[in-house]
This record gives structure tokens, sequence and C-alpha cells, in this order.
């Protein structure tokens, strides 16, 4: 079936791209790109909805697992990739799959895209269930591989959340919650790895932040679940825990040390002056919500 969609259409103010000098073209692009942030306002109760929803499932033991094809599958995947080091979630909570599987995370796999029962192998292969959620991403709101997916989760009782950049698109009515972000015609003629690709990141980010404070990942604005796996986060570790304590730079560097490097967990034993055991299980009781487990949630 053929769609009429925004995302292939021609861009009337680029017609003449060819013809434009360097500073020329990276004007017209930077303009362009400025309205992507206006069109994600456009899908914000959809997006708040879906940071609710999946934070309950995750609180549940559930996962987020996200389904793409092409630069989407890759930004899902890139995004998922981010959540344990930042957020400190756990093994697998967040899990990104590409039509093609790794290999199409570098080189474009022909074809992978248009099959819907691969979509729904994939998430076969991860067990899904019905306390995970599963997000379809796909620009074109078209994509088999993605629906596919999106169908067979939610035939299973998983919530289902679809991304998509034309409004109408197949994939509206196949999930519980549609986000649809209609950022119109690209510069570059159907190159949904622009304006779409921005917006995708944008909406991705902005999920995976949302469900993770509400999961007590943060303090105010803080990342105090993060996990140092590199001197720019140990150093990070650092900040905060001198920034929420009175500690001095070695007596905090030694506090991280007698934690394990666990930052909450160096923070509560601090602050209320009990030992790093008592200090998780103040944390358990909190269910790892930092402000709750220091007493200052009101």
């Amino acid at each position: 079936m053929v769609y009429d969609l925004t995302t292939e259409a021609v861009n009337p103010a680029s017609i003449n791209l060819d013809t434009l000098g360097s500073l020329e073209l990276v004007e017209l692009i930077n303009k362009e790109d400025a309205s992507v942030a206006g069109a994600v306002w456009e899908a914000r109760e959809s997006a708040s909805r879906a940071i609710d929803l999946t934070a309950e499932r995750l609180r549940q033991g559930g996962r987020l697992i996200y389904a793409g094809a092409g630069t989407s599958g890759r930004l899902g995947v890139l995004d998922a990739a981010e959540c344990p080091p930042t957020f400190n979630a756990a093994p697998g909570q967040i899990l990104g799959l590409i039509a093609g599987g790794e290999s199409a995370l570098l080189k474009a796999v022909e074809g992978a895209e248009d099959s819907p029962e691969a979509g729904i192998q994939d998430l076969e292969a991860i067990q899904v269930s019905a306390r995970d959620v599963v997000m379809g991403i796909a620009a074109s709101g078209t994509t088999p591989y993605v629906l596919g997916a999106v169908r067979h989760a939610r035939s299973l009782g998983a919530l289902s959340l679809g991304f998509y950049c034309n409004k109408g698109a197949p994939l509206e009515s196949e999930v519980d919650i549609p986000i649809c972000v209609v950022v119109g015609p690209e510069v570059l003629s159907g190159s949904t790895r622009m304006k779409a690709g921005t917006a995708t990141k944008m909406v991705l980010n902005m999920l995976t932040t949302g469900i993770m404070v509400r999961l007590g990942k943060t303090y105010g604005n803080l990342m105090v679940d993060l996990q140092a796996t590199n001197k720019k986060l140990e150093f990070r570790s650092l900040r905060i825990l001198r920034q929420l304590t009175d500690l001095g730079e070695e007596q905090a560097i030694e506090k991280l040390k007698t934690c394990d490097g666990e930052l909450k967990t160096s923070i509560v034993s601090e602050r209320l002056g009990i030992s790093p055991e008592d200090a998780r299980l103040k944390l358990q009781h909190a269910e790892g919500r930092l402000r709750e487990a220091l007493g200052d949630d009101k």
C-alpha cells in the first residue's frame, strides 16, 4: 500500500539545495532543525503518559524494549545503551532491537525492515511478556518490522508505544500510546535521519530521563545513581558527593571507597552518620529514592 507521507514530501525551502553555497546550506538546515523542538512539544501529553505507565511497569520488574529499523533502530539501541552508565539501570531493563540484528548498526541490511515476522521473532527471542513495554520507532509509521513487533507485544498484554512522524500512519492504531511528532518534509527529501532522527533522539531522551526520575534515579537534577565506569564519571561522582555533603576531596574519595563506589550509599551514610550497610537498608526501604531515604522528601 502507498501512503501519503509528509516525511517523503519535497521541502519547498530546499528545492534548490544543490545550488546553495555552504553557508546558505548550513543556515537552511539549522533553520529547519529549529522547528523540531516545537513539533516535539505538541506530543508532550502522549510522552508524559508513556513516562508514567512505563515507569510503573519497570517498577514491577518489566522492561522497556525499543524496536526499529535503520536510523530509528540505531537511535533506540543508542538510548538503551546509555541508560546503565547514566542511571545504573539494571542489565536488560532497557533493550534496543534493530531489524537485521547487530550487524545493521554499522551497515544497512537490505530488506530487513520489510518483515513483520522478524519483529515478532526478535521479541520472542527475548521472551517479551505482559509486564513489558515495547516501543515501536518508525519515522514513517509504516515499517513492517516495527508493526509486527508492536502487534505481537500488544497481543501478549505488553504496553505498546509508538513513535512516528506522519499523522494517521498505520503505527498510530497499532499501539496503546501513539507519540506523533510531525516534523514536515526533510531538507533532503525522504532523509529521515535528519529532522525525524533529531525528533526521535529528543523524544527517547525525554522518555528515559523522565522514567528514571520517576524511579528515583535522580536527586534534584543530579545523576546520583550513575555507574562510575570511567574517569569522567568518577570525577562526577566525587563532585556530586561533595556537593551534597560537607566532605573535602580526600574525605569524599575515602567515603566512596568505603561504600564500594556507590554514590547514593555514600551520600546517605555521610548525611545520616550511619554505616554503608545501614545506608543500603535505608535506600532499600525507600525503593532507591535518595530524597526519601534522607528524610527530606517533603
